[in-house]
């Protein structure tokens, strides 16, 4: 009878941590989608630890945050210049980074992965930190094109993984997709849940279905008006005049695509290809294709469907 006492402790215990309230998060990876999230994070009063192998990537990355936290702290604070310091010293107080993610890894309760587009990396990550981190840490992804599973898999803790999908730049838009496999238990869901709307984030509940909600509706949408324009049934520039006049969007699919990086799209659309061979939505565009080998990816090489 004391043996099944403690066991229901036990059980207990770990219902209540896996529910507990997220303060102290690691992300992984200093590039521009990493430095975002810990930023908001750092802003939100959580603890933050932002890491790296690259210490020169760490450099920019912690340049980048306490330049945007000053353009932050001079909008909020404009007539208060000692206010707007505190605030900045406050944020900045909140962010520490490292080249290894083991000492942050012991009392974290959620962590980030905020690296490139590779499975293969993402998994190995998982798993070594799947060995150091306690029971109690949640693990995400914030991939954009990657099935969540596929990354749990590496990981004994299906029952605490998820995906946190941020919208670059991270400071700026508002939403956040949350997005849960079969095995994501309801107290990691929730506790997700909860810590992005701590972040000031509008969240959207998604199952791990290729692209989540956005990703899934517009790289189709981008590619259909490619074969459009493949096929002759109009120019690029009358499709985003339509688009932008008849659907009320901000940017035509073809400006957009250039914005986000043709390279970009023809990643995602690639790995979905092959993953999902049968679906005519995923299919390759021999345009978008040529555009790319050419190096023409769109405003940062300054052509891709357009010139700049």
């Amino acid at each position: 009878m004391a043996f099944v006492n403690q066991l229901s402790k036990r059980a207990l215990s770990t219902s209540v941590l896996r529910a507990a309230k997220i303060q102290e998060f690691v992300v992984i990876g200093g590039g521009l989608m990493g430095a975002g999230i810990a930023q908001v994070g750092a802003q939100t009063g959580h603890k933050v630890t932002l890491v790296d192998l690259n210490k020169e990537v760490l450099e920019k990355a912690n340049k980048r945050i306490a330049d945007s936290v000053s353009r932050v702290a001079k909008k909020q604070f404009k007539d208060d210049a000692d206010a707007a310091e505190k605030f900045k010293a406050s944020v900045m107080d909140n962010i520490s980074t490292d080249t290894t993610a083991n000492k942050a890894l012991e009392t974290a309760d959620l962590v980030v992965e905020a690296v490139v587009e590779n499975m293969g990396l993402k998994q190995k990550l998982f798993k070594e930190y799947d060995g150091i981190a306690p029971a109690k840490t949640i693990f995400a992804s914030n991939t954009s094109s990657l099935p969540i599973a596929e990354i749990a898999s590496a990981t004994t803790r299906l029952d605490r993984f998820g995906g946190l999908h941020f919208f670059n730049p991270v400071p700026v838009m508002k939403l956040l997709e949350v997005i849960r496999i079969p095995e994501t238990s309801d107290e990691t869901f929730n506790a997700m849940l909860a810590w992005g709307k701590a972040m000031k984030k509008v969240t959207v509940d998604c199952k791990d279905t290729p692209g989540f909600i956005v990703n899934r509706l517009l790289v189709p949408y981008l590619m259909e008006a490619v074969r459009m324009v493949e096929r002759g049934d109009a120019s690029a520039k009358d499709v985003d005049t339509a688009m932008k006049l008849g659907a009320g969007h901000p940017m035509g699919p073809f400006e957009l695509a250039d914005y986000v990086g043709l390279d970009t799209n023809k990643f995602i659309m690639d790995g979905w290809s092959s993953r999902y061979p049968d679906e005519t939505l995923f299919r390759a565009s021999e345009m978008l294709n040529k555009l790319v080998a050419d190096g023409k990816l769109g405003k940062k090489t300054g052509e891709g469907f357009y010139k700049y």
